[in-house]
């Protein structure tokens, strides 16, 4: 399994949209991300320059501008942080958590149905293999 680098909060928010526009410029980062939050342009810059030293995105150089695409792709950085958020906080099971929600009344009925649609559609894709 690849191995994936740690990535703080602050700096997911700067990946998450380098992942909607790479390969993005850094005056393009910063005003993007800057619409989201009130962080002032060096500090994204600096969480850029972390990301970059981290490996999860590497830089060109276009002129004079450096241009950032993603060394890690989102769906496996997504993947994993479930992974470890279920092993903490659930024992590592998905049946669990869904448990605890049903239990604590954290699921609307439209939540249930809609989990037993998906549950359908993935027992009719199973059964066509």
């Amino acid at each position: 399994m690849k191995e994936i680098p740690q990535i703080s909060e602050s700096e997911y928010e700067v990946m998450k949209v380098v992942w909607k526009y790479e390969p993005i410029s850094t005056p393009e980062v910063v005003e993007k991300v800057s619409k989201e939050i009130d962080w002032k342009p060096n500090t994204i810059q600096t969480m850029l320059a972390r990301l970059v030293k981290k490996k999860a995105l590497q830089t060109t150089k276009q002129g004079r501008a450096l241009v950032y695409t993603s060394l890690v792709q989102e769906h496996e950085y997504v993947e994993q942080k479930s992974k470890s958020f279920l092993k903490k906080f659930f024992g590592g099971t998905l049946n669990s958590m869904v448990l605890n929600f049903i239990e604590n009344d954290q699921l609307s009925k439209e939540d249930i149905s809609e989990l037993r649609e998906i549950l359908s559609k993935r027992d009719t894709k199973d059964g066509e293999k």
